[in-house]
């Protein structure tokens, strides 16, 4: 994998992580939703091997076949497996940034540093909730069993963002403080933006 095309002085990959029900699609749906006419960021899909139509995510479903191919041909930028599902930012991401777009991506926390060393301009955001709330939206969504939440909250934990060097959204009170304050972000992804504590 080489190195990504951040030749825009402005463009910047904003890498929007959290934990499975933190809320973290419902947010990047509101941001683009409130973004859409600004073109202040364009939104990259994720290529999943799930369903389509499966979870809040509007993403690319691929088989496992179909996912291995494009692989094999250099087709993602970005790619990582979590919980039996593999997952991919198309390479199309490059073009975007080399253009000077600044890219807004569903990424993983454990592939934030992998991401970083190919994307050196970087923007990680966290978006969090306690564990409370995260078991509360777990088992209203119902996709899980109970032991499955279990696992999604203890990995959940174990990652965490103690020493988390990037920006945090408490997704803890209502979906638009929360989506306001993303959009706020990338709004301002052209510019240099220090971390936040």
């Amino acid at each position: 994998m080489g190195m990504g095309r951040e030749n825009s002085s402005e463009a910047r990959l904003i890498y929007v992580m959290g934990a499975s029900g933190s809320g973290k699609d419902t947010l990047m749906s509101y941001a683009r939703q409130r973004l859409a006419d600004t073109g202040a960021a364009c939104f990259a899909h994720r290529y999943i091997t799930r369903e389509a139509g499966a979870g809040g995510e509007n993403h690319v479903a691929l088989s496992e076949e179909e996912f291995a191919a494009r692989l094999a041909r250099g087709m993602f930028a970005m790619h990582w497996e979590s919980h039996g599902l593999r997952y991919a930012i198309g390479i199309e991401i490059d073009a975007w940034l080399a253009g000077g777009i600044s890219v807004v991506v569903n990424g993983s926390r454990g592939y934030l540093e992998q991401a970083r060393a190919r994307y050196p301009r970087l923007v990680p955001v966290s978006i969090e909730v306690s564990t409370e709330t995260l078991r509360e939206r777990l088992l209203a969504r119902g996709r899980e069993t109970p032991v499955a939440i279990e696992q999604r909250l203890a990995r959940h934990m174990a990652l965490g963002t103690e020493g988390f060097a990037g920006h945090r959204i408490d997704n803890d009170g209502t979906m638009e403080d929360a989506g306001e304050a993303l959009v706020r972000l990338i709004r301002e992804g052209h510019r240099e933006m220090l971390p936040c504590a």
